[in-house]
């Protein structure tokens, strides 16, 4: 049976808002500098530049939720003592 802890799980909610939080930072950021290099000069280049945008946004939102979560939980962890 999977066993969690509480301090984990307060410290994977924390993470989370941490992920979400450096989510819309660095991708509004680095999203801001691919628009301004976009050297589309057809809608289809235009729509194909828009759809790695979107997949760049989702990949990067998965990978903060999951690493981020992941960490905290194992700061709260350890905070806690209860790592064993």
């Amino acid at each position: 049976m999977l066993s969690l802890s509480l301090p984990g799980l307060i410290g994977a909610a924390m993470g989370l808002a941490l992920g979400l939080l450096n989510f819309g930072v660095v991708v509004s950021f680095v999203e801001t500098r691919l628009r301004a290099l976009d050297r589309s000069t057809n809608a289809a280049e235009k729509a194909d530049f828009e759809r790695r945008i979107t997949l760049m946004r989702r990949t990067m939102l998965v990978l903060d939720i999951v690493a981020f979560s992941a960490v905290g939980y194992l700061f709260g962890q350890t905070i806690a003592g209860g790592l064993s």
